[in-house]
């Protein structure tokens, strides 16, 4: 079986598991049954992390052990037509072209190829290498948890290749920093009036995308689309807010949100004139970078509802409004690359509140406690209580790295051209998994996937094979300088 068709059998059994953030034990298990049947032992530890201990190739014993890393997790987004079941049906994989996306939800290359390129090195006897540690991490897609966990003991490796980037031919040797803060706006709850009529208010069809790599590519939040034309329509009718939800994961920027809500019966036709101009202004606005939007305002027959209070529905649409989203800052540095940003990326009214989640990105720390304070000051103005998560300082790159080095010298073997050397304004693990080990040399590389966090996600399959070429060369090579 040639390496591509190898890569993408293992892909496939990896994706026939669901696997998302918290749900990894069934990806887990099956990996460690997995590793036995190729003679490789393997240890969990407290927070879930799985390391797989893969035994050296014949005449590289002695070389120093080297660690593959990359997460058991997914995120899970599909389109409103899907009637996937995240929680039990595999990931449904259409090959299409040069391409593998999934069928209606996200594909999870990421990162599931990046399992799938660690399982193929052990699978296939050509490939030489020096001991391996295969570490793979859980919930790295709810704020680095496994990582922030990792019992450092599983690990002796002092040399670690994350496989979780997405664009081949690119070595990444930093990230952005980051974290969330929690915002809850209290709320009042009454029923629907006799004299009021209800209305339920989409928005349908955004292209979305991942709230790092694509946050600076003219992608409209829904969360803050539908607070727009909620605003637009309290400005010029008194409305009460029953429901409203948008998003799915702080890091994916939301394609979809919906609201229902209660006006008066003499404005009905009103607040669909209200309503009708400004969806025309907006669909203008939006002809080049969404094409697929839609906004719709229909009647709510179902019965009487409940709606929280007129004055509540005014601060809950007044801070969807103000707070910040998208780019804060690009970087003095490095020209075209994002420095801070945010994403309000999941919303939902719940019964003791307006719950709000706030997504920050920065490369530089003092600047991610700046748009967090922000955020935080912005909520508390509405009389919002905030939370906010573990914050992680932004993994800062080595250039003198002798990985790097070796990397750069192992691609200009095979390309007889130079690799691009970048920073990331996503999340990755390095830094924080060398932090916890003492300090390793780290390098994140991987193929070609575009539009992640969205159900446009997909892989390109001749990329796999470039991949798997230098990986097999670079595994050749003696890190012992390292």
């Amino acid at each position: 079986m040639n390496p591509t068709e190898l890569i993408l059998k293992n892909f496939e059994k990896v994706s026939s598991i669901p696997r998302g953030s918290k749900n990894e034990a069934a990806i887990r298990n099956w990996l460690i049954e997995w590793a036995a049947e190729y003679n490789c032992t393997s240890k969990t530890d407290a927070a879930g992390n799985l390391v797989i201990y893969v035994p050296a190739s014949a005449g590289y014993e002695n070389r120093p052990t080297l660690i593959l890393q990359g997460h058991m997790d997914m995120v899970w987004q599909k389109t409103n037509e899907s009637t996937h079941d995240f929680e039990h049906d595999p990931i449904q994989l259409i090959r299409d072209g040069d391409w593998i996306r999934a069928n209606g939800t996200t594909l999870g290359a990421d990162n599931g190829i990046g399992i799938a390129l660690m399982m193929s090195i052990v699978e296939n006897e050509t490939v030489k290498h020096p001991p391996l540690e295969l570490l793979l991490t859980v919930e790295e897609e709810q704020g680095l948890g496994g990582a922030d966990h990792l019992d450092p003991s599983l690990l002796s490796g002092k040399t670690l290749i994350n496989l979780d980037s997405e664009t081949e031919g690119v070595f990444t040797m930093g990230c952005a920093g980051g974290g969330s803060v929690n915002i809850t706006l209290p709320v009042t709850w009454d029923v629907q009036k006799q004299d009021e009529v209800a209305f339920e208010l989409k928005v349908n069809g955004l292209q979305g995308g991942h709230s790092g790599e694509d946050i600076n590519k003219f992608r409209t939040n829904a969360n803050k689309l539908i607070a727009r034309l909620l605003d637009e329509i309290q400005r010029n009718v008194p409305i009460r807010l029953s429901t409203l939800k948008g998003g799915t994961a702080r890091n994916a920027i939301p394609r979809d949100a919906e609201s229902v809500f209660v006006c008066p019966k003499d404005k009905a036709e009103f607040c669909k004139k209200v309503f009708s101009a400004l969806q025309s202004t907006i669909q203008s606005e939006l002809t080049k970078t969404e094409a697929g939007l839609v906004l719709t305002l229909n009647e709510n027959k179902s019965k009487s509802i409940r709606a929280i209070s007129q004055a509540d529905t005014q601060a809950a649409i007044r801070l969807l409004t103000v707070l910040p989203h998208g780019v804060s800052s690009m970087s003095a540095d490095m020209p075209a690359f994002v420095e801070t940003s945010n994403n309000i990326g999941v919303m939902e009214l719940k019964e003791d509140g307006l719950s709000i989640v706030s997504n920050h990105r920065s490369s530089v720390f003092s600047r991610l406690e700046e748009i967090t304070r922000r955020v935080e000051t912005v909520a508390w103005q509405a009389d919002a209580k905030t939370e906010r998560t573990k914050m992680f300082t932004p993994w800062q790159p080595n250039m003198e790295s002798p990985l790097l080095k070796k990397c750069v010298d192992t691609y200009r073997s095979i390309k007889e051209e130079d690799p691009k050397v970048e920073l990331t304004h996503g999340g990755l693990e390095c830094g924080i998994i060398s932090d916890r080990c003492g300090g390793l040399d780290t390098i994140s590389m991987g193929p070609t996937i575009r539009d992640l966090h969205s159900p446009d996600e997909r892989l390109f399959i001749p990329s796999l094979v470039n991949t798997w070429e230098f990986l097999k060369k670079l595994l050749a090579v003696n890190f012992i300088n390292s």
